[in-house]
């Protein structure tokens, strides 16, 4: 299985520490990729972030669809027996994408209604693709 994440701008060194623990935990159940990219103006931004896209693209979007851990563990697990084992993950700026990022997204995926950090996004992000792999392969990450 192939994770590409692609984020607007750049960690501050706490965040990164964090994303870089997820990233190297990810390592043992998929090839893991997390593309930064410098923040550029919403056309600029978006324009980057469609050349990076492979496999299923799931936009992180405070209006997408609610998921529990277990429910992107099954998502993955569905997509693979389909055959689909490319995933990228889309991170936008602090002023978001434009609708033709919008409108290709295979999906869109919300934490919540709340607005977080777009750094910290990316941890949470880590953390729950982990997650879903932990239960995909029965670890006790997640009780």
């Amino acid at each position: 299985m192939k994770i590409k994440i692609v984020a607007v701008g750049k960690l501050k060194p706490y965040f990164a520490a964090a994303a870089d623990e997820y990233t190297k935990r990810l390592q043992r159940f998929c090839d893991i990729e997390v593309v930064s990219l410098d923040e550029d103006g919403v056309r600029k931004e978006s324009e980057s972030i469609l050349k990076k896209i492979k496999g299923i693209y799931i936009l992180l979007d405070i209006g997408g669809e609610l998921l529990s851990s277990e429910e992107i563990a099954a998502f993955f697990s569905k997509s693979l027996s389909k055959g689909t084992s490319e995933f990228t993950f889309v991170i936008g700026g602090s002023d978001g994408v434009n609708d033709e990022v919008r409108q290709n997204a295979s999906m869109k995926l919300s934490f919540g209604r709340v607005t977080y950090p777009h750094q910290l996004m990316r941890v949470i992000l880590l953390e729950q693709i982990y997650r879903a792999m932990a239960i995909n392969a029965n670890l006790p990450y997640h009780k």
